[in-house]
């Protein structure tokens, strides 16, 4: 039976012969086979020992030279003590476990026979109360702190303090348990501790308490590792301290320490956010030198930099490095690439980079088409706009609130009143995107530049029902429709519901009512708008006021005047003045008028509208009100008639520059110049090569001036 056993027992395997670094399990191999042989396995049970009266079978021979022992030597002690009873020999014909072997990775080339050592207080059965107590610790006051760590369960050891160190939640708590550790001196203070307590404190967002810890770890002359200056570097981004997170990396580099992904992504970020790309660069091209494989969130924080820059170039770089390092982009990346593509104005590419994602199998999400919206409302792409909604449809993809709202702000910017309405309907029956206040802003927005009065009120009744109020951006799209109707009952009704409430006013809106009093045909409708205006702004007011006065001063003028503007926001500058000479030409006031457009180019609200080359000479009026543009080019044209007049040399050519607006509720400028310009018979004619433009010769304009200066000033 004995050497039946022996017989199963034998394990053959091949080992190549050019295979040298194998281990030599015999010292003389078998002879009748020279291309195997066979594995001695030796077992010994430290569970089970051999019984004194168990013997060996008899039939087993002994081998006459102990130095070169026979196969049966070498399995005497096996069968001896594992296969002595039938337990063990059922054991061995019972099926043993399959083992899985991954064949792409190489098996180890030495074999443990004992397990990894798992943390110690893994297998600390104390654990559960030490998590009881740090829980407990965490619910606890400041001042019932001290007394809560008197009911401490076990003695804090190193393995018991990290124990609790990591379970605390508040970064208070953990503060103050580790300032009592070290008031307690049971076992010196290590990297991993601060490490731990950092991290809490960066949850809080307290870097100048991180900062203080890391400078005692110094004091104290204990080591800061990368995890240390990892934690430091990022909090202080998190916290807007990008001085401090360069100090720290710069510090970081002048120890040795090489950053790992989380910090160089950090940093990377850091560089960007301050404009310094060539430092970017430079430490990308450094960290890549080094081994560092960059990741996908590296890759969209140079996007993002290249983006925020309009640099299509750089966009280029992220996506040429992607490619030669083999880097697949996440959605994170791609949702980042469209919009650098969207800052670079390359709606194209942005387009094409899009269908890439797709085809990559990642589905976009609400991010990715809400950048593609907005890319395709700002070039005005209507077609590429719908067709996206459509696919949006078709395929499912997820919408929220702020999609739609981006869809339908893209609606107003293209004039596609009939898809806007299509898309608040399908918001009106849906059940995770009902229309919001700014749902319905876009809505006003969208018939407001449409100047259609009656659906904006129908909006508005329809808002007071549900209970949705206007905010201040609702509001002035009403306002500016309304009072393009003539419907000033029903915007000093919407006033006043908004004032009731709550609607801040800002500087923008009392730009749109003085707006709307420069329209005003009726004194009594002009009177309205200024009551709605002087709650809002009375200082505005009282300047309107100021300037109908015959007695006002030049310099009385000018004082007030300067008062308005600084105190307006300088987006709302320019507007209050040209609003202001709209005002005074509708009430005939040019004179006045003309002195506003003065001021306004003292202080620098019209610093583009006048052009000189040897060749030509402009008027850039495409900023401007209609009234303000008609009084610029009075004011022009009074200028080349003295220059006439002293006969001064003039270029070839003269043009005033009103722009042509490509939209579809565009109004422009060219019409009302083109019905002044003739009005005054000068001899400005639109341009058939440039498109908004108004072009004059040299000869014209003398020959047109000299018909209006009698003959007697000529001579």
């Amino acid at each position: 039976m004995a050497a039946s056993l022996s017989t199963a027992l034998d394990v053959h395997f091949t080992i190549p012969k050019s295979d040298t670094k194998r281990p030599i399990f015999f010292t003389s191999p078998i002879r009748h086979n020279p291309t195997k042989k066979r594995l001695a396995i030796s077992c010994n049970s430290s569970t089970s020992e051999t019984s004194s009266s168990t013997k060996p079978p008899q039939n087993i021979s002994e081998s006459p030279s102990p130095k070169n022992p026979s196969l049966s030597d070498q399995l005497k002690p096996l069968s001896a003590t594992t296969l002595s009873t039938k337990d063990h020999q059922a054991q061995l014909l019972s099926r043993p476990k399959s083992t899985w072997v991954n064949p792409t990775r190489p098996k180890r080339s030495v074999l443990s026979l004992q397990r990894q050592k798992k943390s110690l207080y893994s297998y600390n059965p104390q654990i559960r109360e030490l998590k009881l107590f740090a829980k407990k610790l965490s619910g606890s006051g400041e001042d019932e702190f001290e007394s809560a760590l008197e009911t401490i369960p076990y003695p804090p050891t190193r393995e018991n303090a990290l124990l609790i160190l990591n379970s605390l939640r508040p970064w208070q708590k953990t503060r103050l348990f580790f300032n009592w550790i070290k008031t307690q001196n049971v076992f010196p203070m290590e990297t991993i501790f601060y490490n731990v307590t950092m991290k809490s404190l960066r949850y809080g967002l307290q870097f100048d308490i991180i900062e203080e810890l890391a400078n005692e770890m110094v004091s104290n002359e204990i080591q800061l590792d990368n995890i240390t200056y990892s934690t430091i570097i990022t909090c202080a981004k998190k916290c807007s301290r990008f001085d401090k997170a360069v100090e720290w990396f710069e510090r970081m580099y002048k120890t040795g320490l090489m950053p790992d992904e989380v910090t160089y992504s950090a940093i990377l970020d850091v560089y960007a956010k301050l404009g310094k790309v060539e430092e970017v660069l430079s430490l990308y091209e450094r960290g890549v030198a080094s081994g560092w494989k960059p990741d996908p969130i590296t890759f969209s924080v140079l996007a993002k930099m290249f983006g925020e820059a309009g640099d299509y170039d750089g966009i280029r770089y992220v996506l040429q490095e992607m490619k030669s390092l083999d880097v697949q982009p996440n959605l994170v990346v791609y949702n980042t690439l469209l919009e650098a593509m969207g800052k670079a104005g390359k709606p194209g590419l942005a387009r094409s980079l899009f269908e890439e994602m797709v085809d990559s199998g990642l589905t976009p999400n609400e991010k990715t088409l809400t950048a593609l919206a907005k890319i395709y409302g700002k070039a005005r792409w209507a077609k590429d706009a719908m067709d996206l909604w459509e696919r949006m449809k078709s395929n499912s993809w997820p919408m929220d609130f702020i999609l739609y709202n981006t869809l339908l702000n893209m609606c107003a910017d293209l004039g596609l009143v009939e898809e806007a309405e299509m898309l608040f309907n399908d918001m009106k029956i849906s059940e995770k995107c009902r229309p919001d206040s700014w749902t319905f802003t876009a809505m006003l927005n969208i018939y407001g530049s449409g100047g259609n009065a009656d659906k904006s009120m129908e909006l508005f009744e329809e808002m007071s029902r549900l209970g949705i109020g206007l905010n201040i951006m609702g509001c002035t799209c009403l306002v500016q429709c309304l009072g393009k109707a003539r419907r000033i009952d029903d915007l000093v009704r919407v006033f006043n519901v908004a004032i009731d409430g709550g609607v801040k006013l800002d500087d923008r809106f009392c730009g749109c009512l003085l707006s709307v009093a420069s329209l005003c045909d009726e004194s009594e409708d002009f009177t309205k708008v200024l009551a709605c205006l002087k709650q809002a702004n009375p200082k505005l007011v009282a300047f309107v006021k100021l300037i109908e006065g015959e007695e006002t001063s030049f310099e009385t003028l000018k004082e007030e005047f300067r008062a308005v503007v600084r105190d307006a926001a300088v987006e709302t500058r320019r507007p209050f003045c040209n609003c202001l000479i709209d005002i005074c030409r509708k009430r005939d006031l040019h004179g006045r008028a003309h002195e506003l457009l003065y001021l306004g180019t003292l202080y620098g609200l019209y610093p583009d509208l006048h052009h000189k080359t040897v060749k030509e000479w402009s008027l850039d009026v495409r900023s401007l009100s209609v009234g303000a543009a008609l009084t610029a080019l009075e004011e022009w044209m009074g200028t080349l008639t003295k220059f006439v007049q002293r006969d001064e040399e003039l270029p070839e050519l003269f043009s005033a520059h009103t722009g042509s607006g490509t939209h579809k509720f565009s109004q422009g400028l060219a019409n009302s110049f083109d019905s002044h310009v003739k009005k005054l018979a000068a001899p400005f004619r639109q341009s058939e090569e440039r498109a908004g433009h108004f072009v004059a010769t040299r000869e014209d304009l003398v020959t047109w001036v000299q018909s209006r200066i009698p003959s007697s000033v000529i001579a």
